[in-house]
């Protein structure tokens, strides 16, 4: 195996076709994502020689396409043409057949063997991705010949909902660059483009009633530079799809197996509507497109009559557009701060009766109103809605599906009600999120954090339903939220190889996954990227290192893997490793300050350096303990995080940061012996959107037996105001020097953010690094 996985990364990291006329390759069906079942046939080969015809059933449009695709394929992998011909003789060439099933209509059957290749699909959709399956087996190799072992494999997704959104609001893709991303979703056996096509920052679908959203809501005057800096790009920006673009778009997917369902998010993030019609807003404007990133409190009026009409209207002319059982209306981030003050939307709470309860303020129902207003619409015309997870706030719509965005709980909530839900949590299939923890020579991100191990770990089953209740949860989706994704080449990089862990998320049983054979698989699908020319990240072939505090030893424990097990060489005094460097064959102990870099070297280019600052303090790798829970979300490798010697950057994300949440940072470390000290010191990491905050004191207490503590240093600190920057806080504190054994850290958390936030009087979350104790 080992040497399986060398050979198969080294093909995968060269980048360029072989190019060996004649040659014969052989066809490898552990493809991605994994079959369900996959038998090999001993002493039964095929051939798939210049001679051999695909055979599609004579009339069927569908499989006439279906062949046609099977025939581009083959010919971009190995260079050859194969007629596509009408009829039901099998023998000697590839045929493709529809058996119905009702009941999986897109399972499928490969069947191999020395006679020729079957493809038999539930539908047509089941055949065109026993056709993928194939693609994928065979090696592209320019001039080639595919031999194909003998098989039968029998297959069927495990979600029927195997979707990707993708954001063209905040940046604007061609059509036939949404076309490319439909490509991409083939290769990889999904079936719903989730198309988010409005938003503050650009309306982008034509309306013809209301002309003025693209005329107007599609351009906005300039862009702000990175994550809302203040400064400006000076460059006006827009773009949008004709309803004939957007129907081209439609049939394109459709061709694919590829059902489209747009969004147009209602009632919150429409400030680029109003804009064009200032009048559904609550306070008639006027409204600019949006210039900057997040969420804006502009939102439609729930107490303007026009504002029913427009969202029917609009919905109307999508549904002419995108034949979907599904329209999505959005319903997430509506700030409800106009609304409070609105005489109408007021007017419209007074009339309708409602109150504000123990679980939801009066706003929140009156998002209720308009969410069950679009529904009804929606399903007068026999549509379905889709709505992210805040359309929980104020009771479900009757026939909603619901988005679980925000971690599983909104999804666990609505399938407890017997609604739909789609899987898609921040946690795990936020897409926009970055992969490495070397943010810094990434393009620039949101944030977060998702290597490509945590992705395939998902597991959207929640343990806490009923089985009766998981039948609720009907697919999974990742997004791509594009306020930093703003060319075509950049979304494939942060899609790709991401993309491999989500599809076998999607498709293959739970019982087949396991994430080192994934890993082993993984270059043959990377040699198909290289062939389409898709610009996939590379992460995967870099070096991994796990960094341990050892308390009983006090070193810094360093063990390092490569997907393929090529060869590591590191250096500790910040140079950079070359293969002359030493070879890390076994765990490394660090045991003093230094500059840790790490390669993996291989014979087609190395990759690229792993590198990592230890420094050591008084406190580096000393017993610690936690008198108040760590956050389970984001506790990694618990509250030895802190005395690790190693420092977080930005993201908070990453492992190298932990969490307090409703408790505060309350911790003692263990010095092992008394020992004089002057200074605490700690870093917290602040993000007010993401409801992060900064510490609200301290104080700092030694003792010599851990049972009666002298207090060295207190202090309480002010709650954060809006103006207050995001990014890493220093907090040092120095005291006369004292000889102890023992230091207890308190440090309390916000437990009711300020009013000026939209999260106002729910508790924040606490984010803390390194304790550094001199």
């Amino acid at each position: 195996m080992r040497n399986l996985l060398k050979t198969a990364a080294a093909i995968a990291m060269t980048g360029w076709l072989c190019s060996c006329s004649g040659e014969k390759t052989e066809a490898n069906y552990r493809v991605i994502p994994i079959p369900q079942e996959i038998v090999m046939a001993a002493g039964s080969e095929f051939t798939l020689s210049s001679g051999v015809k695909i055979i599609y059933p004579e009339g069927n449009e569908a499989m006439q396409r279906n062949a046609r695709y099977l025939a581009d394929y083959l010919k971009k992998a190995t260079g050859m043409d194969y007629r596509v011909e009408a009829g039901t003789e099998g023998k000697g060439n590839i045929l493709l057949q529809v058996l119905p099933d009702a009941e999986k209509p897109e399972a499928y059957q490969l069947k191999v063997n020395g006679e020729g290749v079957v493809i038999s699909g539930a539908s047509e959709a089941g055949v065109f991705y026993g056709i993928q399956t194939l693609r994928k087996s065979i090696p592209v190799v320019a001039g080639s010949t595919p031999v194909l072992a003998g098989v039968e494999i029998n297959d069927a997704p495990r979600f029927d909902y195997r979707g990707a959104h993708f954001d063209v609001s905040r940046h604007f893709f061609t059509v036939d660059e949404v076309k490319s991303f439909i490509d991409m979703m083939t290769l990889h056996n999904m079936n719903r483009l989730h198309w988010h096509i409005t938003d503050d920052q650009g309306w982008r679908i034509e309306i013809k009633k209301y002309p003025l959203l693209t005329e107007i809501g599609s351009q906005r005057k300039e862009t702000v530079i990175g994550r809302n800096s203040g400064e400006y790009d000076g460059k006006p920006y827009g773009g949008f799809y004709t309803q004939e673009q957007a129907k081209e778009i439609v049939a394109y997917a459709a061709e694919r197996y590829i059902t489209v369902i747009p969004e147009i998010d209602l009632p919150g993030h429409m400030q680029a509507a109003l804009a064009a019609y200032p009048h559904l807003g609550c306070t008639g404007g006027p409204y600019d497109v949006w210039t900057i990133w997040g969420v804006s409190d502009n939102v439609l009026c729930a107490g303007n009559d026009s504002v029913l009409t427009f969202i029917d209207d609009v919905l109307a002319e999508i549904m002419d557009i995108f034949p979907s059982e599904y329209i999505h209306i959005g319903g997430d981030e509506c700030p409800k701060v106009k609304w409070q003050t609105c005489p109408k939307c007021q007017a419209r709470i007074k009339a309708l009766g409602i109150k504000s309860d123990a679980k939801h303020s009066k706003e929140e129902y009156l998002q209720s109103f308009i969410i069950n207003h679009g529904e009804k619409f929606l399903n007068a015309h026999g549509r379905q809605m889709i709505g992210w997870d805040e359309t929980l706030e104020g009771g479900l719509a009757p026939n909603a599906t619901v988005m679980s965005w925000r971690g599983e709980g909104g999804g666990i909530e609505a399938a407890k009600q017997h609604h739909d839900v789609i899987m898609t949590p921040n946690t795990y299939l936020y897409f926009d999120y970055y992969q490495t923890k070397d943010t810094e020579n990434e393009p620039l991100g949101i944030g977060g954090y998702l290597p490509l191990e945590r992705v395939y770990g998902y597991e959207p089953m929640p343990r806490s339903l009923t089985p009766e209740e998981q039948k609720y949860i009907i697919g999974v989706q990742a997004n791509h939220w594009t306020e930093y994704i703003p060319t075509l080449s950049h979304l494939q990089y942060m899609a790709l190889p991401r993309w491999a862990a989500l599809c076998e998320v999607q498709w293959s049983s739970p019982e087949e996954k396991n994430y080192q054979d994934f890993l082993s698989r993984l270059p043959q699908l990377i040699k198909l990227y290289q062939a389409e020319g898709y610009n996939y990240a590379k992460h995967v072939f870099d070096v991994t290192a796990d960094f341990r505090a050892n308390a009983q030893t006090g070193v810094v424990e360093v063990s390092m893997k490569t997907i393929d097990n090529a060869p590591i060489h590191y250096t500790l005094d910040g140079t950079e490793p070359t293969a002359v460097s030493p070879v890390a064959d076994s765990v490394l102990a660090i045991k003093e300050n230094c500059t840790f870099r790490a390669v993996a070297v291989r014979p087609e280019g190395n990759s690229r350096i792993l590198s990592e600052k230890i420094a050591f303090s008084k406190s580096t790798c000393k017993p610690i303990v936690a008198n108040q829970p760590v956050n389970k979300q984001y506790e990694f490798k618990g509250v030895s995080t802190l005395v690790d010697g190693l420092k977080g950057n930005g993201n908070y994300k990453t492992g190298r940061w932990i969490a307090f949440y409703r408790n505060d940072m309350d911790v003692t470390i263990d010095l092992q012996e008394p020992t004089e000290i002057s200074s605490v010191a700690f870093t917290t990491c602040v993000e007010k959107g993401d409801w992060v905050f900064d510490v609200r004191g301290i104080t700092v207490e030694v003792s010599d037996d851990n049972k009666t503590f002298t207090k060295v240093f207190s202090e309480e600190y002010p709650a954060m105001k809006e103006t207050d920057r995001n990014g890493l806080y220093e907090h040092k504190q120095t005291f006369e020097p004292v000889k102890a054994r023992y230091v207890h850290i308190l440090a309390p958390s916000e437990h009711s953010i300020p009013a000026w936030h939209g999260g106002k009087g729910n508790p924040g979350f606490l984010f803390v690094d390194e304790i550094v104790i001199d």
